[in-house]
């Protein structure tokens, strides 16, 4: 018996590694910003901003000297150990991630939002965006500056926090430190003030508070007879003849990771699906070859039978697109999930990959605008500008998305106001209304043959992508938000709810009709190049460098949805109800009858 070893969905918010040195550390910080704060956060009170008490279990903080236990950092270990010292310093640590945790968590209008002073440098008033706070006194200091690394060594106090990140700064090590207690500390308190601020609306009160998965008595008895397989998922694929258009797209969802927390957590069992040429169940079996012990490259073969069965066009040995099979792909998956209904559906593709486009028509006469919304899977994106120019068009991704919602002008024959009820010219625009946990794009990089172009060909144009995204200049909320009595420099809702990160890229090398797909993918921290069945470590520049024709992002803080019973529960629980009252309705019927019969034998004797 085999278990796969458990994954986390996402880690939900990236810390400052433990290697990271002060001097790499300090590139990244900045201190103009128009944040504002409570000036008393980072006073002595140990108390949080709002009337909120913090109640979480840490992990038992034992000497780092016992059995040869070995610390991120001797003198933070040190300092946890001793009993009044150390929670002291939770308690102001605490404080301080649960300020951050709050301010990104506040979807209030910023023009509604109370004014109060933004934290300030002690020694050169700098107006701090990052604010390290020293955790053994009020001082609140800038990086750049080095004032807050003076303070700690001319008053001889040893640690300060990043207040974005959690990191803990030693002056004694004069760099970053890790320690898995205060890392539990960070995860807990930011996990407990999203729970506390998070709404929905469909629902007025909070998110469903966190409960950590513990194995019951006979869970822990069946784990321990199991053979724990190693939890990696660099493994090749044959091409079983010019399928690399296959092999990379299935990489790309080997490496999701909504998909494969799907899949690898037994939702879809293979041995319990009746359904035939089931996509799942092929999707099932992919991660189990991939996450198995055998390292030798794998044939998708009956992956491979099973689109040809239930896809026509994806059938033969001729080339394919990898983005027609990509959504041919997800409409198989959507078709044999649990789940699947043509309303609402909730199926594990739409879950991952469903979102929501927003058209806006606004007439030029009388100002009526008209507002359709459809589903979206992914988003393709045109390369050439409006003159149908390539060079000299912004060749970004972001260059890419500005185009998309850009507003577009519509003449008479194209547009015919329903207000009034005439042919007038208007303006169009695309935006994102509602952002998918998984952002898949496609770069129109093949133009086809068609009446005013004679010759298919590609557009082989480097276009420029980032390892981190931020998509509310594209959303309708924001938009909307610009449009009415927004700044330009400040968006809705938490910033955390538009930040997306890359973990899969997909190339095309060569011409339409000879051309071959390879792509990156990250697992964990690292990158990976898959060419078929050559997996080659590599690194994040070369991927970023690479001529990519599809980016995949996932999102950096997944949404949550307040615990809704299913409808086809509720409906199940009121029929049983009812047909429980009816079962007493006939009972109570069949005892008048029978008391009836008794009292008609009585008198009649």
């Amino acid at each position: 018996m085999y278990a796969r070893c458990p994954i986390p969905v996402l880690v939900p918010h990236f810390r400052v590694p433990s290697n990271l040195s002060a001097r790499s550390a300090a590139n990244n910080m900045s201190t103009t910003s128009s944040d504002t704060t409570q000036p008393t956060l980072f006073g002595d009170e140990s108390v949080p901003a709002t009337d909120v008490t913090f109640d979480i279990s840490l992990p038992a903080i034992s000497d780092p000297t016992e059995s040869g236990e070995t610390m991120g950092c001797a003198h933070f270990a040190a300092l946890l150990a001793a009993p009044q010292a150390g929670d002291g310093v939770l308690k102001k640590y605490k404080t301080v991630v649960a300020w951050h945790a709050r301010r990104i968590q506040d979807t209030s209008p910023p023009a509604k939002r109370r004014k109060v002073a933004a934290p300030t440098c002690d020694i050169c008033n700098a107006t701090l965006s990052r604010p390290f706070v020293c955790l053994s006194c009020s001082f609140a200091g800038c990086w750049p500056g080095g004032h807050i690394t003076s303070h700690l060594h001319e008053t001889g106090h040893s640690f300060c926090v990043d207040t974005r990140s959690g990191s803990v700064f030693c002056a004694d090590c004069d760099d970053f430190v890790y320690d898995t207690a205060i890392d539990a500390v960070y995860l807990s308190t930011v996990i407990l003030i999203e729970e506390q601020m998070t709404q929905f609306q469909v629902s007025k009160r909070p998110r469903e508070p966190y409960q950590p998965w513990m194995p019951s008595e006979s869970e822990s008895a069946v784990l321990k007879e199991v053979t724990l397989l190693p939890c990696q998922s660099r493994r090749g694929l044959l091409n079983l003849g010019q399928t690399c258009f296959l092999n990379v797209i299935l990489q790309c969802f080997i490496h999701n990771p909504l998909l494969r927390n799907y899949f690898l957590s037994d939702r879809h069992n293979t041995r319990l699906c009746k359904h035939t040429d089931c996509t799942c169940c092929e999707m099932d079996n992919l991660f189990s070859e991939v996450y198995s012990s055998n390292q030798t490259p794998f044939g998708p073969t009956s992956f491979l039978t099973t689109t040809w069965k239930v896809s026509a066009e994806m059938s033969g040995y001729s080339q394919q697109d990898a983005h027609e099979f990509f959504i041919t792909a997800l409409n198989q998956i959507h078709g044999t999930c649990r789940g699947s209904t043509n309303i609402s559906c909730n199926c594990i593709i739409h879950q991952t990959f469903a979102g929501q486009l927003q058209s806006d028509v606004t007439c030029e006469r009388c100002g009526n605008m008209t507002s359709t919304v459809d589903p979206m899977l992914d988003i393709s994106l045109e390369l050439r500008g409006k003159g149908g120019e390539v060079s000299g068009v912004e060749n970004t991704l972001a260059g890419c998305l500005r185009r998309f919602t850009k507003p577009e002008k519509l003449g008479t024959k194209e547009y015919s106001c329903s207000k009034c009820t005439k042919a007038h010219e208007a303006v169009k625009r695309l935006s994102i209304r509602k952002l998918p946990p998984v952002l898949s794009f496609q770069f129109k990089r093949f133009e086809h043959k068609t009446a005013s172009k004679g010759v298919p060909q590609k557009i082989d144009t480097p276009v420029r992508f980032p390892a981190s995204l931020n998509m509310a200049p594209y959303t309708t909320l924001t938009m909307n938000h610009l449009g009415k009595d927004g700044d330009g420099s400040t968006y809705p809702g938490p910033g955390a709810m538009y930040e997306y990160d890359l973990f899969a890229v997909i190339n095309h090398e060569g011409q339409m009709d000879n051309g071959h797909y390879t792509n990156f993918a990250r697992f964990r921290d690292e990158w990976y190049r898959f060419d078929d069945d050559r997996v080659t470590l590599s690194n994040l520049g070369a991927c970023l460098n690479s001529n990519a024709y599809m980016c995949f992002y996932v999102k950096r803080h997944l949404d949550y949805k307040p615990y809704m019973k299913p409808t086809y529960r509720v409906t199940r629980d009121n029929d049983i109800v009812r047909e429980q009252e009816q079962e007493k309705l006939k009972e109570m019927a069949r005892m008048k009858e029978v008391d009836d019969a008794l009292m008609a034998t009585i008198a009649g004797d």
